[in-house]
Formats: structure tokens, C-alpha cells, sequence
């Protein structure tokens, strides 16, 4: 693995650059999930028998994404040792051909590179650090606590909107208009008539962040998935100090639409799963288990009867 990467950007048919690389801010503390997280990285948290992380680079190198940089932070090396080789570990599964495809698949989707946030002060400091290794070139960022079902993917629309408009992109889902509290909410007004054939598309008029109901422009949330040009990281260089004294990727952005930058949005309406919580953590392995072809027949039948049971844990009556 390394910190740098001379991969050659694919070119879109408008003959913008299209983005070939992603990056996932991993840094974070995870604050909500302590002691669990004190020694081992949220991102490495299981759902099922994969961690998160895993489910999200997946999600990168299926929209054709292969060069991965993660944004790491102070104790969190193991998050690269997942995606290394262990040959000690696969030697002693050579009987066992799925356990050993298993194992070895994390080291054969992408390419991992990693570079060191020394502080976590916001998203769009972390985001700055990449800039050495995408230079001016598009590029993803993918949030370490949601992805979304493979079946129903997000980010291939997503690049084909960045590469067509140069601009930024963004990802937003519908939510109840009770919760807007929680999320950064959007103005949108209707895009460009050329953009139908994408996905269903919104252009970004502003964003505001955790309104009350009554001050909320839409209930439409941002979802943790951008496309940016290689401009973001002079505007990142550029703002100041936002929300919670942290540098914030949002200001970032907002500074480029004011400068006439278009952002635009991707409305999804597939399937999110969203980690970043206890609760939305048990939800998505409950989600999932209950899908798997090995797992959900049996367990959904054990999840019905203990719903039905009583609290003790006996049969209801």
C-alpha cells in the first residue's frame, strides 16, 4: 500500500474528467459507540461477517472506483490490515475455498491507500487531505457510517452527473419532516431538463443544517456520498472555522456555489443503511441478516418468535 497514486482519471463523453477515486474520512472518534470503539475503529464493526468499511469500499469499486484513500487517524491501523494479504490465515484455509475467498477478498477489490489526520477538526479538514493524492482531478468521498444496497446503487449516477455538469454532487433522501432536526437539510429547485435521463435530479439552491421542522426548506437530507472537483480543496483552504469550530466540508461547497460552481443532487430512493447510530448500527445487521441466503430464513423465524415473546424471554400467552 502506499500514499500516492499515478492512476490515470477515465474521461467522460463531454471530455470532463470523470471521477476515478474515492475517499472515506475514517478518523473519528466514535464517540457513541464507546468502550467498544476505544480499541477497535466503528468502521471495523461487523454487520454479520463483514465490517462496515468493507461494505462501503465495495460500493466504491462497483461504480468502477479502484483507487481508495483512506483518511485514517491515531489507533486505527487496523482498518488497513483488512484489506492486506495473510498468507499465515489463508494457509490454513486452503480446505475451506469459501472461508478462504472470503478472507481474501477485501485485499482484491481496490487498491488501498492511506494518509494520517493528525486532528479531527471537521469534514472538510479531513477532506483536505487528500488533496495530494487527487490532485485537480474529481474525485468521491464516501462517509464511513451509511452505504447503500448494492442492487440499488447511488454513486454510478452520481458520476455520471459530476462528469456532465463539472460541479458538485451531492445525495439526498426524503425524511420524515419530524426528524429534520438531525440532518443537513436542502433548498432545491428543479434542474436542467438535459439531467432527466441521469436520475431523478434537484439543483441545490442552499443547505441549512439541523433546522426545526417549521424552518425547514424540504425534507430532503443530505446522505453521506459527494462527487467534488478538485477546486473543493482551495475553498477548504479558504473557509473558515463553522459549526462547532470545526472546518466544514458544507461551508466548502456552499462557498463554491456562491462563486458559481454548480451543485446539483441525486434524490435516492433505494435503500440506505446508516451505522452512524447504536440503533441504526442494529438495524442495518438486522436488515441484512435477514437477506442473506445462509442466514435469513432461520433467523428470521427466531427474530418473529422472540418480537412474540414476552420479556422474560418465554413464550407469549
Amino acid at each position: 500500500m502506499s500514499e500516492h497514486s499515478a492512476n490515470p482519471s477515465a474521461t467522460a463523453a463531454t471530455g470532463r474528467s470523470r471521477a476515478v477515486k474515492a475517499v472515506i474520512p475514517a478518523a473519528g472518534l466514535a464517540t457513541r459507540f464507546l468502550p467498544a470503539t476505544k480499541a477497535v475503529p466503528k468502521e471495523l464493526l461487523p454487520v454479520v461477517d463483514r465490517p462496515v468499511l468493507q461494505y462501503i469500499v465495495e460500493e466504491a469499486t462497483q461504480a468502477g472506483m479502484t483507487d481508495v484513500l483512506l483518511i485514517t487517524g491515531r489507533g486505527k491501523t487496523s482498518m488497513v490490515d483488512h484489506f492486506d494479504r495473510r498468507p499465515d490465515l489463508e494457509a490454513r484455509l486452503e480446505k475451506k475455498p469459501d472461508l478462504l475467498e472470503a478472507v481474501r477478498r477485501p485485499s482484491e477489490l481496490a487498491e488501498i491507500y492511506t494518509c494520517r489526520q493528525p486532528e479531527q477538526l471537521g469534514l472538510g479538514h479531513a477532506v483536505g487531505y487528500a488533496e495530494h493524492h487527487v490532485g485537480d482531478q474529481p474525485f468521491a468521498v464516501l462517509l464511513g457510517d451509511e452505504f447503500v444496497k448494492p442492487s440499488e446503487p447511488l454513486l454510478p449516477a452520481m458520476l455520471e452527473l459530476q462528469a456532465r455538469t463539472g460541479g458538485v454532487v451531492l445525495a439526498f433522501f426524503e425524511v420524515d419532516p419530524a426528524d429534520t432536526t438531525r440532518y443537513g437539510i436542502a433548498s432545491v429547485e428543479p434542474a436542467e431538463p438535459e439531467f432527466n435521463d441521469i436520475a431523478e435530479v434537484v439543483k441545490v439552491a442552499g443547505l441549512v443544517e439541523k433546522p426545526k421542522p417549521e424552518d425547514a426548506p424540504s425534507n430532503l437530507a443530505v446522505l453521506g456520498r459527494y462527487v467534488l472537483p478538485g477546486r473543493i480543496f482551495d475553498a477548504i483552504k479558504r473557509t473558515k472555522p463553522g459549526s462547532g469550530g470545526e472546518i466544514q466540508l458544507t461551508d466548502a461547497m456552499e462557498l463554491l456555489r456562491t462563486e458559481g460552481v454548480p451543485v446539483h443532487a441525486i434524490v435516492y430512493r433505494g435503500t440506505r443503511y446508516d451505522t452512524g447510530m447504536p440503533l441504526g448500527y442494529l438495524q442495518t445487521v438486522v436488515q441484512i441478516a435477514v437477506e442473506r441466503d445462509d442466514l435469513g430464513a432461520e433467523f428470521r423465524k427466531w427474530l418473529t418468535d422472540f418480537v412474540n415473546s414476552d420479556a422474560s424471554g418465554g413464550p407469549s400467552t
